[in-house]
């Protein structure tokens, strides 16, 4: 790994207390050109975690706090008219940044979210008939609150498979939750991040992931994998080629971070589970999707 992604590392695992692997997914979501969907109860840490990746990666950085009665207008920016000129000038919205933060993502309405679509899939906005580029690279991470607490609305199906990776952080380990309440709140450590890279960095690996080989084997075992999703009896819905190719990008990414220009299985298994298990609808009788691709892991032949 070379010295700068070591940096980061190193920074996220001081910020965040063991939760090395989810570091490791969401870096090489970012690194896949992905967006990322953390779902979890309010307090683990999720918007710290957010933040302080953007900081280390040196992007340009905003929040925002879905609420219910936010409109599209909030998000993408507004046309004020001016009388001086008797024209209309763009006021872009918090969404012309890097790395934008959808905090709660789920609390905001359906329309507001369908209002993401199309920046998330095409780098882009529409607004009035005019569209505007955003900015390179572009990464959402949007954090999500379990469906069964009040005031949250679904994420729509198509939503969903506009993010790479689902994650969970989870409740910390007993030693990193000692030494959270002994060390205190960990976004004080924020300011003293380092930016390890920058935008025309981070854009260069990910260019480098983008010609990671991948050989005829590693191809074939991710389509079985997927093949296996749609076999009847456990899925009401199976993935799309589409989410085959998601779990061909963030295998290269991990092969990345690994040190390596190849990908091998393991690297398939690691973001196996996070790009797939949201994609999928199982059937009521068969319960968690994310315990079925795990098992899935142990049932599909490598080659």
């Amino acid at each position: 790994m070379n010295p700068q992604l070591t940096l980061i590392f190193k920074q996220l695992n001081a910020l965040i207390l063991g939760k090395e692997t989810v570091m490791k997914q969401l870096l090489a979501c970012v690194l896949a050109r992905g967006h990322v969907l953390l779902e979890d109860v309010p307090g683990v840490g999720k918007t710290t975690l957010a933040h302080g990746v953007a900081a280390v990666l040196g992007l340009s950085y905003r929040r925002v706090q879905f609420t219910n009665d936010m409109l599209p207008s909030d998000l993408l920016g507004i046309n004020v008219f001016q009388p001086a000129d008797g024209r209309f000038e763009f006021h872009p919205g918090p969404i012309f940044h890097s790395f934008l933060l959808a905090d709660e993502i789920n609390r905001a309405s359906p329309k507001l979210q369908s209002a993401l679509l199309e920046a998330m899939e095409e780098r882009q906005v529409s607004i009035d008939g005019q569209t505007y580029p955003l900015p390179k690279p572009f990464l959402v991470v949007a954090t999500q609150n379990p469906g069964e607490q009040l005031g949250t609305f679904p994420l729509p199906e198509s939503q969903l498979d506009r993010f790479m990776m689902r994650l969970s952080m989870g409740y910390p380990t007993a030693e990193a939750e000692l030494q959270l309440y002994a060390g205190g709140d960990r976004r004080r450590f924020l300011g003293k991040l380092q930016a390890a890279c920058n935008a025309e960095t981070l854009q260069q690996w990910q260019a480098q992931v983008a010609d990671i080989q991948l050989s005829e084997a590693a191809v074939r075992y991710v389509y079985r994998l997927v093949q296996a999703t749609r076999a009847p009896g456990r899925f009401a819905v199976g993935l799309s080629p589409r989410a085959g190719l998601a779990v061909v990008s963030a295998a290269k990414a991990w092969a990345f971070l690994e040190g390596r220009n190849h990908v091998l299985p393991e690297d398939i298994k690691a973001v196996w589970v996070a790009v797939a298990a949201h994609r999928v609808q199982t059937l009521q009788a068969h319960g968690n999707s994310a315990e079925l691709m795990a098992e899935m892991l142990g049932n599909v032949a490598v080659a």
